[in-house]
């Protein structure tokens, strides 16, 4: 029989139910058809309205995929229930991902553990360290540095890999390597992939234009495929750089948000950089403490805490 600590125990289900509040609430989010399912460009729905495959409630983020033991240890004492990983990527700090497999991914989904995959690609040619306000995200390119012994091995300083001179060609070509590399990990259609992107100047008009291209162009391409795009950034760049474009009408915009604020304070529906009824109902997570060390049934990772209520991988069993 699982058991979990009590405090612990309470404390997941307290926000659980909080965060059911805003369904209750709040209407459908803004830029829906006539259909009621969201378009987002090129002639393609927006998929995440196909999906049933979502998680509501804690994750944690980390930058090397754990063992099974581990995963099978806090599944059993932690409040988590979804994990992200940065699965594939030029752009990883820890590319090298020893346990992360095809089993994996099946049996970890077994144990009850939703996947949150995340892909490291290129990057804003003018990217920057994360400002200590919303901080950087554990498996993201500002790269998580786990405790001494927590995982094999350590991850190396995250390559340099700007966005080229073609973002659109660039964006599809690693767009088709995202869907490609979930599917051979057994992430079927209908899996939400999470592109993640570091902080950069939104001032910088260029640097704006062509990462923009590029994530659209990525959105697409995964979008074609029957995967659902999401973005992974810094509330105050990739975020409010997707919010300023969905304002302007622009298409081909992310599926789902998993902004990054390290505020301690877990909220989805309050973050100042997004519209309250943009990316609403099932289609965002807050990362809202990073660097974090935890340990549950006698085994330490250092990790980013999320509240989730977003889609996830739909595995294959």
């Amino acid at each position: 029989m699982r058991t979990r600590p009590r405090a612990q125990a309470a404390a997941a289900l307290v926000l659980t139910m909080l965060l059911g509040l805003p369904d209750l609430l709040l209407t459908p989010s803004a830029g829906a058809g006539r259909s009621g399912t969201p378009v987002t460009g090129a002639g393609f729905p927006d998929t995440t309205a196909d999906t049933d495959v979502t998680f509501r409630g804690l994750a944690f983020d980390i930058c090397r995929a754990p063992s099974l033991a581990v995963m099978s240890a806090w599944r059993k004492a932690s409040p988590y229930g979804a994990v992200g990983v940065p699965y594939a990527g030029r752009g990883r700090a820890c590319p090298d991902q020893p346990h992360l497999t095809r089993r994996w991914v099946a049996e970890v989904h077994r144990m009850g553990w939703r996947v949150l995959p995340v892909f490291v690609g290129s990057q804003p040619p003018c990217a920057h360290d994360p400002r200590p306000a919303s901080g950087a995200s554990p498996g993201s390119p500002d790269a998580l540095r786990p405790a001494p012994g927590t995982s094999p091995g350590s991850p190396g300083t995250p390559p340099k890999t700007p966005i080229g001179g073609a973002p659109a060609v660039q964006g599809g070509r690693e767009g088709e390597e995202a869907v490609r590399t979930a599917g051979a990990l057994g992430m079927d259609r209908g899996s939400a992939l999470y592109l993640s992107l570091k902080s950069y100047d939104l001032d910088d008009a260029s640097c704006v234009r062509t990462t923009l291209d590029f994530v659209r162009a990525w959105n697409r391409e995964v979008r074609r495929q029957g995967y659902v795009p999401g973005l992974h950034s810094d509330a105050d760049a990739g975020v409010l750089h997707m919010e300023r474009a969905r304002r302007a009408g622009t298409g081909d915009l992310p599926s789902a948000l998993w902004f990054v604020r390290w505020n301690r304070r877990p909220s989805l529906y309050d973050e100042a950089a997004l519209h309250p009824y943009a990316w609403r109902v099932k289609r965002r997570i807050h990362q809202y403490a990073g660097e974090i060390t935890e340990e549950y049934g006698g085994h330490r990772l250092t990790i980013g805490r999320s509240m989730a209520d977003a889609p996830v991988a739909r595995v294959r069993i």
